[in-house]
């Protein structure tokens, strides 16, 4: 087996002293796991109080932003999607941008210009609303193609370049991007390399009865999003994900990760098999929300569970696979049922 990449932001300096090392960074998160479950147990109910009825997206959502990558939420309009988006924000005390995708956007209008400034002799650089910590792309595919690639370089480098200029953006730094089905009136497929820059991609749905009974109780009055507070800081997410990085996963574990995304580019029903991207970010989640549950090791059942929301979106169907029926979801789900799962222990050997 060749070598496992290595995550870019390992090259980092280490956050509030912190250390990559490996048996050093098993000792702080031996030490700060605990923060960590209660911090972002805080969280997900503050999500959870404005998105009723629903405790898995808030467990992916606050997954993502501590495996540092980016959330695409899909569905039909009405569902919560911007909701729970804002909700994430707001519980966290960072700077948050929210960007409004229509057809006439322009590129520079999420990254930011350069102004002349006649007084000085000088262009002076304007930053646009991806200078911020958590931005909110609000029913992205109703931009063109061209806006949509804007964000490719923001996504995957943390930083932008604007007229030759290279602009490093805040961290830490997560894009929560909307976007109705791509059946409906006004809307682009987004690109395949722009999709495959999001860890994940959730189906918010819609709630039970007694979900959206409750929903309209505390939404009759004024908006929850009007009540929801701060109950934890982006500096304090940054620490934590650093911590996230030195969850173990065992060679059997990775060898899983790495069955389960490989078999998706010899399946038969596609055009377009998964990446090594997919690899490491399923990874990456995997890591997140293992420690999320008070582990500091992962399980297969981790990567299981992750399997369909982290690698489906990325996924090319042939003709045929489209005119039977079958999602990518599907396929996701047979490769999951086919690949054999490590019987050796995944905690450290």
């Amino acid at each position: 087996m060749q070598p496992e990449p290595a995550t870019p932001t390992l090259a980092e300096p280490a956050v509030d002293g912190l250390p990559h090392g490996n048996g050093t960074g098993q000792a702080a998160l031996s030490a700060g796991l605990g923060e960590l479950v209660e911090v972002t147990t805080r969280v997900r109910a503050a999500v959870e109080s404005v998105v009723t009825g629903r405790p898995a997206l808030a467990w992916l959502t606050v997954g993502v932003l501590l495996a540092e990558g980016h959330l695409l939420v899909e569905d039909v309009p009405g569902v919560g999607k911007t909701t729970l988006a804002k909700a994430l924000a707001r519980t966290i005390d960072c700077r948050v941008g929210r960007i409004q995708f229509t057809p006439d956007l322009l590129p520079s209008d999420l990254t930011g210009v350069n102004i002349f400034r006649a007084a000085t002799n000088e262009f002076e650089f304007r930053p646009g609303p991806v200078f911020n910590n958590i931005v909110i792309g609000d029913e992205i595919n109703r931009a063109s193609p061209k806006t949509q690639s804007a964000l490719l370089e923001c996504m995957e480098e943390g930083q932008t370049t604007v007229d030759g200029t290279t602009h490093h953006l805040p961290h830490p730094f997560l894009v929560v991007a909307t976007q109705n089905p791509v059946e409906m009136e006004g809307t682009y497929p987004l690109p395949e390399a722009q999709r495959d820059r999001f860890m994940a991609r959730l189906t918010v749905g819609y709630p039970d009865a007694d979900a959206e009974l409750l929903m309209l109780d505390r939404q009759e009055a004024s908006s929850p999003l009007a009540h929801l507070s701060p109950v934890t800081t982006g500096a304090t997410m940054l620490r934590l994900a650093e911590l996230v990085r030195h969850v173990h996963a065992s060679h059997a574990v990775k060898q899983y990760v790495l069955d389960l995304v490989g078999a998706t580019r010899h399946h038969a029903g596609l055009r377009l098999g998964a990446s090594p991207r997919a690899s490491l970010q399923l990874l990456r989640l995997a890591k997140a929300t293992a420690a999320m549950a008070g582990r500091e090791h992962l399980l297969p059942d981790d990567v299981q569970e992750l399997a369909v929301p982290v690698i489906a979106h990325r996924l090319i169907l042939t003709t045929e696979t489209r005119l039977a029926g079958t999602s990518a979801q599907d396929i996701v789900s047979q490769v999951v049922e086919r690949t054999p799962v490590p019987s050796a222990p995944a905690g450290r050997r």
